[in-house]
């Protein structure tokens, strides 16, 4: 690891919730969770210690990270934009929303942007079908969306 990431404060509260939980049973997942709260993604130097703290293979930390799609191996942007692809929101329009956004921001679904100010993704059902088309930014959701709603929406979220 990195004498930065060894030596921040960010490590120190990782430490204090692998102390937690190590002892308990299933230990792994809300340790994972801390790690990417506190680091916006879980970089290979964060899985190595939490392998090495709870005296298990990277192998086994790799395989929950990419196994669930909560956990992000890539640094995130300040704004994560999820655009429901799920089966009502798609049949109400959500490729046109997700079209739009695209062009907006010029990322594709999965990118970051160089400023690290958005990420796009495209996402399973979010569970707002009622609200078809769905989209959520950070924990901000939007729904009945027409295309011509993006560039507001967007607008809310730039760096100014």
């Amino acid at each position: 690891m990195t004498a930065s990431i060894l030596q921040d404060e960010k490590l120190m509260e990782l430490k204090n919730t692998i102390d937690e939980f190590k002892d308990k049973e299933g230990p792994l997942m809300p340790i994972m969770h801390k790690a990417q709260e506190l680091y916006g993604y879980l970089p290979v130097e964060v899985q190595e210690y939490i392998a090495k703290a709870l005296d298990i293979p990277l192998s086994d930390i790799y395989g929950v990270a990419t196994f669930y799609s909560q956990f992000t191996l890539k640094p995130q942007g300040k704004n994560t934009i999820g655009v429901c692809m799920g089966t009502a929101c798609y049949v109400k329009g959500s490729q046109a929303i997700l079209d739009e956004i695209v062009r907006e921001i010029d990322l594709k679904p999965g990118e970051t942007s160089d400023d690290f100010n958005f990420t796009l993704n495209a996402t399973r059902c979010l569970g707002a079908c009622g609200l078809a088309p769905v989209i959520m930014i950070n924990d901000d959701v939007y729904g009945r969306l027409v295309p011509s709603d993006i560039k507001g929406i967007i607008s809310k979220y730039r760096t100014k």
